[in-house]
């Protein structure tokens, strides 16, 4: 069965700097474009970035330049490296696979395991940023 586990979560005051990681089983890894949604605490899921199998990557406009997607193949494992953290990031972060949805698009509520947005979900990580 396809498992994707989350891991590198936690607490940071503003401007500080946390690595996300996501390993996937019992899949196909390099055949599956891979993405990182967040929800926030007022219950808004918002697609962070994606990651392609030729290994391009794309983001949000809300954290492009702080935020940077990368993947270790071998490893069956992306990463999110997350730089000069705002107290907006904080949310629960999913790592994803096999990607439904793109930028811009909002089905309102949970995103947590919403077939329109991704195939297979993490379990997710909290991300906290204080001021």
């Amino acid at each position: 069965e396809v498992q994707l586990v989350e891991s590198g979560g936690g607490s940071v005051q503003a401007g500080g700097s946390l690595r996300l990681s996501c390993t996937a089983s019992g899949w196909i890894f390099d055949d599956s474009d891979m993405g990182w949604y967040r929800q926030g605490p007022g219950n808004e899921c918002e697609l962070v970035s994606i990651i392609t199998s030729d290994g391009s990557t794309h983001y949000a406009d809300s954290v492009r330049g702080r935020f940077t997607m990368s993947e270790d193949n071998a490893k069956n494992t992306v990463y999110l490296q997350m730089n000069s953290l705002k107290p907006e990031d904080t949310a629960v972060y999913y790592c994803t696979a096999d990607l439904s949805s793109w930028f811009g698009t909002s089905y309102g509520g949970a995103c947590y395991k919403d077939p329109r947005l991704a195939a297979y979900w993490g379990q997710g990580t909290q991300v906290t940023v204080s001021s």
